[in-house]
Order: structure tokens, then C-alpha cells, then sequence
């Protein structure tokens, strides 16, 4: 299980969201004879921070969930008229990740895990009813170094989902998986939807959202410093916090009001992205939008 706690970790390293799309009895995996996941999960012998951290992992089961895509549920359902085989055994998990073009993370249980692709059969039935058969490839971790071989190709899936995000209203709905590092305050929300498809601020407001996710997914102790970023930032005057702090004061989605003082300029739009460095690993956004008052600018 270390290895695998290690291997999904080096995803996350990788600033992506990682959330495990498993089938539906993964608790009964069996880790060794006799004993499965659900009772290494009660084991007080084994590590407790890795029980905790498996217990904690986001896991959607069955693989379908959440997802429009009536092929996949057919395969998963073994209802479809296609399906993948590894080594000869039928192989659902693999070939919905080779649909989904994600990363497949194993167990290292066997020797033919431990690998950093994996080459799949693919079947299906053509238009006459003849079996057509294929080999694909999809991409495979069960080590740390796997994901280092990958980092290249999922730097690349990143840029082309940055590329798609067409307004506002995409960013908010992709924060999660855009963004990993950044919670936004819900007024935030509306601030996005207000973007419009071709606004000029779009791709500013992205970019600067993107250094700060990079600097915080590397923020691992100390003060939040954003030098040696391409962002410009500032902080407020004394006179500005006495005079307009209830401006730059916003709810978090913790419930907690905080004071935002800290702040990236867009020179050429006039507009301010204000955060609030929380924790290591955690920055909050509590405002997207136009230069908020100070003491020299009353708007």
C-alpha cells in the first residue's frame, strides 16, 4: 500500500486533482492471501497516517459514475458490443481509462503492474457483425517513477484543458480540476460567470490563476512567496485597511470572514485577483473583478 499511497501522491505533485474512479467492491481487495483492503484498514498493526490517507481518498465507484457516456457504462455493465483484455483477462478498469485518455493506477501486486504502459486487446464487432480486434496502449503507473516518466504527457493533458475553457462560467465549474491548490469563496462564483466567451480578461484571469496554483502545489512550509512567479503582486496601505477593509472582507467557504489584503495586479485591465494564503498547500480566492477602492483610487 506504500507504494501505491507514494504513486498516487506523485500525481497529485503534478498539481493534478486526483480522484479514483474504482469498481465496486475495491474494499475487498485482496492485498495478501486471507486478507483484504477492508481489513488492513482496521489492521493497528499497519501504518496509521497510509489508513488514514486510503480512508480520506476521493473514490467514485462504480467507474461510470458521474460520467454522460453510455459506452462506458455498457462496458462496464459488460453490456457492450467492445471490450479490452490484458494478458488475456477481461479488463473493464483499463479500458475505461484508455476511453477516459487518464492515467491507470494499480496495486503492485503483481510483476505485471509494474509497468508505465500497458498494452490492451481491443474487440468490438464492425458493421457486418465481424470481430475486429486492435491493440491499444494506455498510460500506467504503479510506481512514483512511473509518474515521473509521465509528468511531460500530463503537463501536456493540462494545457490542452486550460486551452478549452471557453469563459467564466467553465472556470468555476473546472476549479476543482483546473485548480487543486485554489479554493474560491462563492462570491467568486458570480465574478466568473460574468466572463464572457472572447473577453479579453479570460485568458488573464486563467494565467494568473495558474501561477498561483503552481506556487502553492510547491508551497510546503512558511510565508506563501510568489517571487520568482510572473505575477505582479501587492499588498494594501494602512490608510486603504482603515478605510476599505470591510471591502476586501469575504466569507470563506469555511464559514470564516477573512480580510484579503494580498493581491495580483492586471495592469492592462485594471483588474485585481485578491487571495488569502490559508495553510501550506491551500490559498483562498476572494475576489475576481475591478480595482476595489483605496485611499487614491475612489472609483
Amino acid at each position: 500500500m506504500s507504494e501505491l499511497i507514494k504513486t498516487i501522491k506523485a500525481v497529485k505533485a503534478q498539481g493534478v486533482k486526483v480522484s479514483l474512479r474504482t469498481k465496486e467492491n475495491f474494499h475487498t481487495t485482496i492485498l495478501a492471501p486471507n486478507y483484504p483492503l477492508r481489513r488492513w484498514l482496521n489492521d493497528n498493526n499497519a501504518d496509521q497516517v497510509e489508513r488514514s490517507y486510503i480512508r480520506t481518498l476521493a473514490t467514485k465507484a462504480p467507474f461510470s459514475t458521474g460520467l454522460i457516456n453510455a459506452e462506458i457504462k455498457e462496458i462496464e455493465d459488460n453490456a457492450s458490443l467492445s471490450e479490452f483484455r490484458y494478458q488475456g483477462k477481461l479488463a473493464i478498469g483499463l479500458g475505461i481509462a484508455y476511453i477516459l485518455d487518464t492515467i491507470v493506477i494499480s496495486l503492485l501486486s503483481e510483476e505485471c503492474w509494474d509497468c508505465s504502459r500497458i498494452e490492451l486487446e481491443f474487440r468490438c464487432l464492425d458493421e457486418v457483425g465481424e470481430i475486429v480486434s486492435k491493440t491499444v496502449e494506455t498510460i500506467h503507473a504503479s510506481r512514483s517513477c512511473h509518474i515521473a516518466e509521465h509528468t511531460n504527457l500530463i503537463q501536456e493533458s493540462k494545457e490542452r484543458i486550460y486551452q478549452k475553457v471557453s469563459n467564466g462560467s467553465k472556470i468555476w465549474e473546472q476549479r476543482e480540476q483546473l485548480f487543486p491548490n485554489l479554493v474560491f469563496c462563492d462570491v467568486v462564483r458570480k465574478q466568473l460567470e460574468d466572463i464572457l466567451t472572447g473577453q479579453l480578461e479570460l485568458q488573464p484571469v486563467i494565467k494568473i490563476l495558474l501561477e498561483l496554483q503552481k506556487c502553492c502545489q510547491n508551497w510546503d512550509s512558511g510565508y506563501f512567496n510568489l517571487e520568482g512567479y510572473p505575477i505582479e503582486e501587492s499588498g494594501e496601505s494602512q490608510g486603504t485597511l482603515e478605510q476599505y477593509a470591510r471591502e476586501r472582507t469575504f466569507s470563506c467557504p469555511d464559514g470564516e470572514e477573512r480580510l484579503f489584503e494580498r493581491h495580483v495586479k492586471l495592469r492592462f485591465c485594471n483588474w485585481r485577483i485578491h487571495f488569502f494564503p490559508e495553510k501550506p498547500g491551500t490559498v483562498i480566492i476572494g475576489y475576481i473583478g475591478r480595482h476595489l477602492p483605496t485611499v487614491k483610487y475612489r472609483k
